[in-house]
């Protein structure tokens, strides 16, 4: 029996648990890790694999929400910058600061606007000009005066803000300049989570390829999409957090719901080296014609470019078109001119549907992106209460789950025993600070385990001090680096996949590394991931051939 098998049996055994939580994004893996501190025991279901939805497909910031002060929503805000900075220190192996400059058109542009906007008048947001960001950006320095992780902002005028960034459009009148912070292995971190709830609780489940059929007699019917087998599971509380497809996991309940209406949201990955240095170690933060924010920033040796807000009905169906493709390159030489990106400098594309709330509203960029959480009581056939999660997104994620859980502790008679506020998530315990400490501890691990130092600094950087754990294994020192992919070896492939709930050579490529993202998912490298992992999971040769091409699939590559 493996390990998924002892998990599902254990599950099918036990048959019932105080809190089922259906949807393994980020909002859900978030309150899995809140109340596993409390001591409840929850099972985490995901129809697909972890942080498979919209979790891996977002910008990968971790932000303010500088343009949400438009709409007024300065509670957002707030919250936003406090869990930004609680990020920056519990989450310092992926979590980091990112200087950010917004190229300025106008010294009083958006003037009359940007009240109206704020007052909810129908009036599409744009035409931003020194003023408004100007009162933006000192919110933004008020709010974190006390806890201050970043620097404070400051304004170049024309010629200053060129001699900086020479390829920027010569019509801007200034620039301005703040840090927000962005997270470089976001999925991993959902893994992390996953892995700290579980030391925290023993008692809680994870499973990843596992629906919620229907409810019969009470119970959840639950169906391992591995293996085929079901198992019934009486919760006391059920919260669904399935992101974009809240309102599909209601009806499998029994419930009618219309949440949700989502947008996507699409980003291109490209790799060119001329706007990389363009850009320099920065985010360029800027309006498309149409009042749209649109971002670009490096990204390991890459730039992510992004991105639309476009209504979709069907999440399944959600994917970066070639509309998009154009929108995102033409926003572009509104601040970089003389630069074009070719179609073959895109090396990865990625879309993602954001779970915002049901509206309305005919501008998307003037729906809330708060969160909020709805109540079902029990019915007949369903004897317990369902707690849909609308909203959210990756910066918020544990105040979201610290008040979700306040909502659901009362209702199975638990207290509140702590809180996560200032907890370390995985290999973000016990993280050099500093240039010199971060040396002193790859010098000392690296003499420790025989390894080079340049090595162990890569595995820093991906899986934080948790990278100590792999040195430590006699496999370490005889590992070989993969022809096709000489940054990963064939002994790091095989800890990932036997350690963490890969059930698909896409789980790894696309959400146990940036494989994917940074466009290394050639035909070549997923042949040699395959036989590393199939190595670690059993595969037989005809099954490492079926996951590297579905791989391929999945990855877009």
């Amino acid at each position: 029996m493996n390990r998924r098998e002892a998990t599902f049996e254990a599950i099918a055994a036990r048959g019932s648990f105080p809190v089922v939580i259906l949807g393994g994004g980020i909002n859900g893996i978030g309150l899995f890790r809140e109340l596993a501190l409390h001591g409840v025991d929850c099972l985490l279901l995901d129809k697909a694999d972890f942080a498979a939805g919209a979790t891996s497909k977002s910008s990968r910031m971790i932000h303010g929400g500088l343009r949400y002060l438009e709409n007024g929503e300065f509670g957002l805000v707030r919250e936003s910058l406090r869990e930004r900075n609680r990020l920056l220190v519990n989450a310092a192996h992926y979590v980091a600061p990112l200087r950010t400059t917004i190229p300025i058109f106008g010294w009083m542009d958006g003037i009359v606007r940007s009240p109206l906007v704020f007052l909810g008048l129908p009036v599409k947001p744009g035409g931003r000009g020194a003023l408004i960001v100007k009162c933006g950006l000192t919110f933004y320095d008020l709010v974190t005066r006390a806890q201050r992780r970043t620097p404070r902002h400051f304004f170049n005028l024309k010629g200053a803000a060129l001699r900086t960034l020479p390829r920027l459009n010569p019509g801007i009148v200034a620039a301005a300049t703040y840090w927000d912070a962005y997270i470089t292995q976001a999925e991993r971190l959902c893994i992390e989570l996953i892995r700290d709830a579980r030391a925290l609780n023993p008692g809680s489940h994870a499973l990843n390829y596992a629906t919620v059929e229907e409810v019969r007699g009470g119970a959840l019917v639950v169906r391992d999409g591995i293996g085929g087998a079901t198992c019934a599971v009486e919760p006391r509380v059920v919260v669904n957090a399935a992101g974009a497809w809240v309102d599909a996991a209601n009806a499998r309940l029994g419930l009618a719901t219309h949440l949700i209406g989502g947008t996507k949201g699409s980003h291109l990955v490209v790799d060119s080296r001329e706007l990389h240095a363009a850009i320099g170690d920065r985010m360029v933060y800027y309006e498309h014609r149409d009042g749209r924010v649109c971002i670009t920033f490096t990204f390991m040796g890459k730039v992510i470019m992004g991105s639309t807000d476009i209504r979709v009905e069907d999440p399944e169906t959600a994917a970066c078109d070639a509309e998009e493709e154009r929108y995102i390159c033409e926003s572009l030489a509104g601040v970089f001119p003389g630069i074009r990106v070719a179609p073959e400098q895109i090396v990865h594309r990625f879309c993602g549907v954001r779970p915002l709330p049901a509206s309305a509203e005919e501008t998307t960029g003037r729906i809330s992106r708060g969160h909020m959480i709805e109540f079902a009581e029990p019915d007949t056939g369903r004897p317990f209460p369902v707690a849909s999660l609308i909203g959210g997104k990756w910066t918020t994620f544990r105040a979201f789950a610290e008040q979700t859980a306040d909502r659901v502790l009362p209702l199975i008679g638990a207290a509140r025993k702590g809180t996560t506020e200032d907890m370390p998530i995985g290999g973000g315990r016990g993280y050099p600070a500093g240039a010199e400490e971060k040396a002193r501890w790859i010098e000392r691990a690296a003499a420790a385990h025989g390894l080079s130092p340049a090595r162990v600094e890569v595995l820093l950087s991906r899986y934080g001090t948790r990278a100590e754990e792999y040195c430590a294994l006699p496999e370490a020192r005889a590992e070989r680096p993969l022809a096709s992919l000489p940054a990963y070896t064939d002994a790091e492939i095989r800890w990932i996949a036997a350690g963490e709930q890969v059930e698909h050579l896409s789980d790894l490529v696309c959400r146990r590394s940036v494989i994917a993202l940074l466009g290394d998912a050639r035909r070549d490298a997923l042949a040699e991931l395959a036989a590393a992992a199939g190595e670690a999971l059993g595969w037989p040769p005809p099954r490492r051939e079926e996951e590297a091409a579905r791989a391929l699939r999945e990855s877009g590559a």
